[in-house]
């Protein structure tokens, strides 16, 4: 580890000038995996995003391309703000990787507003990023944006004079309005349950103070997250709650919404491609995800030293930046969709669906060859039946010669075989 750890900077240039290029789209994002123990300096606690709360955590930050091929990884600290860690990617993708044009793209609490002023300073940096839902209901109360217009349509682009230079592509999903409706009212209305509960108690003589009625309604209304949106009445005997409309219907009406910010001109990139370029960011949570849970289980950690975490995490992206390269070469033997080229021309704020081959391929799991198909790990587990036997004659002495004896491969096995000769990384 510590010899791999001394050529990182190496292997990611190499990495970089082979998958990035200038002008390029860069993703980037951040996550966290969580310690066993306690004596490493990396080790803090933080935002934890593996529901581990109360552990001392290390947070990494992940570099790919458009397609969510990695190509570098840093390491920070359990406690560090995920804004703090972007310019310092930016200012490495310049001076160490030598690129010197790129559209950054990153989520709405990566890109910060301190760090895009200092990418309008610097010449050669696009960014792509989302507005936070508190940006957004100024843009409505001041008129700026008009929900009426997504009467009959989905997305359109608007200016405002408080986002001087930027583009702001708004979109709506109505699926997403639906499912986000339905959700909060399930929230209220588990509230509503718990509440009437004290409530009870209360009448009955069961609980009474106002402080002790207050502690337990306290609790009540937190869960969920939903206490704005109840008017609670408090007092030495008597409890009562209500619902707040006005509160309700307020938060209702950005259901669905989301608004896009980007500094690059229209001739550049049209905005039904911004808001693509954005959610291409799901391609980095699909790689936290592989390397957290799925296959290479990076976390918990158990190293002491700073630096044997920063090898632990760099062999962990190497390996998933093999594991990609293997998923895209058997997209054609896996349940994966082989007609990428759609993405581009699909409506970028409606769900997406799958091409008809890829929903052949999940509905009758039968290739057109007849094979099964698989998915990642059970075409890893096929492949794992291919060994090479070192054997003896049977009562032979110690010293008689050995043979060897290969597995036949079965044609699915030589299939996935070939398409691995193509890789070119």
């Amino acid at each position: 580890m510590d010899w791999l750890l001394q050529r990182q900077a190496t292997i990611e240039k190499k990495l970089a000038k082979r998958h990035l290029s200038v002008g390029g789209l860069v993703l980037y994002d951040l996550s966290s995996s969580y310690f066993e123990g306690t004596t490493c300096p990396l080790a803090k606690r933080g935002y934890n995003r593996d529901g581990k709360h109360g552990m001392l955590q290390v947070n990494y930050g992940l570099l790919t391309d458009a397609r969510g091929c990695p190509v570098a990884v840093s390491v920070h600290e359990g406690n560090t703000a995920d804004s703090t860690t972007f310019l310092p990617e930016v200012q490495r993708l310049r001076t160490s990787f030598g690129v010197e044009r790129m559209v950054m793209v990153g989520d709405r609490g990566m890109i910060s507003q301190k760090a895009i002023q200092e990418m309008r300073d610097s010449d050669g940096i696009g960014w792509i990023t989302a507005l936070k839902g508190v940006s957004i209901r100024p843009l409505i109360e001041q008129g700026q944006l008009q929900l009426g217009l997504f009467d009959e349509r989905n997305l359109l682009e608007m200016s405002s004079p408080d986002y001087p230079g930027e583009r702001l592509v708004a979109c709506r999903n109505r699926q997403l309005a639906k499912l986000r409706a339905h959700k909060r009212e399930a929230l209220l209305c588990a509230t509503e349950n718990k509440l009437e509960a004290i409530k009870v108690r209360v009448a009955g003589g069961r609980l009474a103070g106002q402080d002790a009625i207050g502690v337990c309604v306290g609790k009540v209304v937190n869960q969920y997250k939903v206490a704005k949106h109840f008017e609670l009445l408090i007092d030495e005997t008597s409890f009562s709650f209500t619902r707040k409309a006005d509160s309700i219907a307020a938060e209702a009406a950005l259901d669905g919404l989301y608004i896009i910010r980007t500094s690059l001109p229209a001739a550049e990139m049209t905005g039904a491609d911004c808001v693509r370029n954005y959610k291409s960011l799901a391609n980095v949570e699909r790689a936290f995800r592989s390397l957290k849970t799925i296959d290479l289980k990076v976390r918990p950690i158990h190293h002491r030293l700073a630096d044997r975490v920063r090898a632990h995490i760099f062999l962990c992206m190497l390996a998933y930046y093999v594991e990609w390269h293997m998923r895209e070469a058997w997209r054609e033997l896996m349940f994966a969709d082989t007609d990428q080229q759609a993405k581009a021309t699909r409506d970028p704020v409606a769900p997406a669906t799958r091409s008809e081959t890829a929903l052949a391929k999940v509905s009758q799991h039968i290739l057109d060859d007849g094979t099964p198909v698989h998915s990642f790990s059970t075409l890893m587990a096929d492949l794992g039946t291919l060994v090479r036997n070192t054997c003896r004659t049977p009562l032979a002495a110690a010293d008689a010669p050995c043979f060897e004896i290969l597995t036949t491969p079965s044609a699915k096995q030589q299939r996935a075989m070939k398409l691995l000769e193509q890789i070119t990384v």
